[in-house]
């Protein structure tokens, strides 16, 4: 018999903006362990989206992320031989998940001079409906809308 599964644990809320979804964020953004430096990146970048744009940056960050989080997503299942891949409904939390990692891998991507820079700028992107990370969720509706057929095999 299987363990059960692990508890969610409760996460922190940030110092600047008491957002747990930031420290989430954040965590994601995070390389090597180094958290602050993370923050430090995040921060920065929430000064930008503030000079570039002026409205409340925390407010276009979570319109970005919002944007960037997909509906539906293709999921392969075999059936008789065949491979099928069948569109399937995303639980809230794994939508948030792959927003987050699809805005911060798309930031790094970007050309800019530094990390803080880039990720406003994907930020800022995500938040018009423009940017590398809304037409990654655009294709992946895409993928979904072309399997239709294929949904009754849905589990």
């Amino acid at each position: 018999m299987r363990k059960s599964r692990a508890k969610k644990r409760e996460r922190s809320p940030d110092p600047r903006f008491s957002d747990p979804m930031v420290t989430r964020f954040v965590n994601n953004l995070m390389w090597s362990g180094k958290k602050s430096l993370a923050f430090r990146i995040f921060y920065d970048a929430m000064d930008v989206i503030a000079d570039t744009t002026g409205e409340d940056p925390h407010a276009v960050w979570k319109k970005a992320l919002a944007n960037a989080m997909p509906e539906v997503e293709v999921r392969s299942r075999r059936i008789g031989g065949s491979t099928f891949q069948i569109p399937t409904e995303i639980r809230q939390d794994r939508k948030m998940a792959m927003g987050i990692k699809w805005v911060i891998t798309y930031a790094r991507a970007r050309n800019g001079k530094s990390m803080a820079e880039k990720l406003a700028a994907e930020l800022i992107a995500a938040s018009k409906k423009e940017g590398a990370s809304i037409k990654k969720r655009e294709d992946v509706h895409r993928m979904a809308e072309a399997n239709k057929a294929f949904s009754h095999f849905r589990v």
